[in-house]
Order: C-alpha cells, then structure tokens, then sequence
C-alpha cells in the first residue's frame, strides 16, 4: 500500500486520489508541479527526504510544510488549518519532523484523520460528495454488532475486565443521551432500539469535516462504534479508550502470556492511534 493511500485510508473504495488542476497560468503551474513533486516524493521512495518539517502562517490560515513546500493530501490539496488550529498544524508537522530516514505511515495518525478529513468530508475539496453519507452508514452498521454489547460469562478476567471498561462506557451513553443500549450474553445478535440509533445517527450527522474523520479513525481501530463515540466526545479518556478496545486481548494474555513484538505492538499501536483522534479534536474539547 502506498504512503498516500495508507494516510488516506478510506471505508470501502469511496475516495480515489485524483489529479487537481487548477491553475491557469503556466509559471504558476510550473511551481506548482515542482512543489507536488517535492511533496510527493516520500510516497514514491518512503524515504525523508527534507531537513525540516514547519508551519507557514498567513493572516487566516497555518499551513504544514516540509521544508518550505507544502505538505499535500492523497489527493493533492493542501494541508493547512485555520489560524485557531495552529496548535494542531503544529502537532502534525511534528510528525512528519520525528519521521526516521525510512517513513512508516502508521506514525502519521494524525496526518492520516487530517487528510482524509479534507479529501473526503470537506465539501470544498471532497470529490464525491456521497462518501459521507457511505461512511456515516457503514459506521452506523458498527453500533449493532458493537463488541461492547456481548458479555461473557466467563472466565473471570474477562468478565472482570467487561465491568471495567465496556460497562461505564454503555452507561456514559445511556444517561448523556437518555438511551437504551442493548447488551447480550448470548452468542445470537442484538438489535439496537431504533430511538437510539436514530439519535446516535442524527449525531454524527451534524459533525463536522475533522470530527466525522476522528471518529471513523477511533471506530475503525477500537472495532466498536460506542468506544470511539464516548472518545470523541471526551465521554471517556484515551486510556479507557485503548482498555476497552483491548479487552479480549487483555484477557487471553492473563491467561497465556504475551505473545513479544504482537501483543506489545498492537498494545501501543492502539495507544497511539487513539491518542490521536484526541489529539485532532483538542480544539473542540477546549471549546
């Protein structure tokens, strides 16, 4: 998978890259084919290959770049926040200034929920203005199979670990929002109250470019609709978050042990990633 892809990351194939040309002028063109070039070129080698990562501020707008030139998405528009995110402009050219010479795009989270925020859900960039409804319905079908919901029995550790940190999430949703969530201990499935799934729904339907990309970042890598909805709206912390995605792993290693550069990777890789969702929504929370 290529870097621009992996950082894109998109549910199902809603949001191809494409080539944007915009301009009219020949010089102007020219630059801009240099620029793309330079931009670009760590999808091509997946080595670094500038000496520093930065931020260029305008009156509006902080834009992130690498050395100079403007960092791009998958499908090439620019990634620049406004002047009130200048902190999170910050935090994502910080990405790109710790990558090593070789790039690993799963140390790019948070460039990864920005790029896929503006390529996909931003109505001045997305190119097709249905992904978002896609994505939105495919997120949704999470809620009636959500992890959360089927409760073992046993062994103890688990459902030790059940009560922890699945419990108080089910709980936080249904007294924020006045709901009724349905959980189970069989191993049939469980349908969700159609109130409940029309309010989560009416919800995420009014979330903004940035949030709807964290979201379907937390949804995606916790693999339950109710833990990334409780993180986005600071319901529970990044810990809890990664506690409660983490379960049933959790589980079997009190019981068999670690398993060394599988457990302690995905263990981190979790840590990190929903870490930053929260991140990317800082501005929000601070609201």
């Amino acid at each position: 998978m290529s870097l621009a892809r992996s950082l894109l990351r998109p549910v199902g194939r809603w949001a191809a890259p494409r080539r944007s040309f915009h301009s009219t002028s020949v010089f102007r063109a020219t630059a801009e084919q240099q620029e793309e070039a330079a931009t670009q070129r760590a999808e091509r080698t997946m080595t670094r290959f500038w000496k520093r990562a930065g931020i260029k501020e305008d009156k509006d707008s902080v834009a992130v770049v690498l050395d100079q030139r403007n960092l791009r998405t998958p499908s090439k528009h620019i990634v620049q926040f406004p002047k009130k995110q200048r902190e999170l402009a910050l935090l994502t050219a910080a990405e790109w200034d710790a990558q090593t010479k070789n790039l690993k795009a799963h140390t790019l989270p948070l460039t990864s929920i920005v790029a896929r925020a503006i390529d996909a859900f931003d109505p001045a960039h997305a190119e097709d203005p249905t992904v978002r409804t896609a994505v939105i319905d495919k997120l949704m079908l999470y809620f009636d199979t959500d992890a959360i919901c089927y409760h073992e029995e046993f062994p103890e550790i688990l459902t030790q670990l059940q009560d922890s940190y699945w419990k108080p999430i089910i709980n936080w949703a249904e007294n924020t929002y006045s709901v009724k969530i349905n959980t189970t201990t069989d191993i049939f499935a469980v349908t969700q109250p159609d109130e409940t799934k029309a309010k989560f729904r009416a919800i995420i339907d009014q979330m903004g470019p940035l949030e709807l990309s964290a979201f379907e970042k937390a949804v995606m890598s916790s693999k339950s609709f109710l833990v990334g909805f409780a993180l986005v709206h600071k319901g529970i912390t990044v810990e809890h978050a990664a506690q409660a995605a983490q379960v049933e792993m959790n589980a079997q290693m009190d019981r068999w042990g670690e398993v060394e550069d599988s457990h302690d990777v995905e263990r981190e890789y979790i840590r990190q990633t929903l870490g930053s969702v929260a991140i990317a929504l800082m501005d929000k929370h601070q609201g």
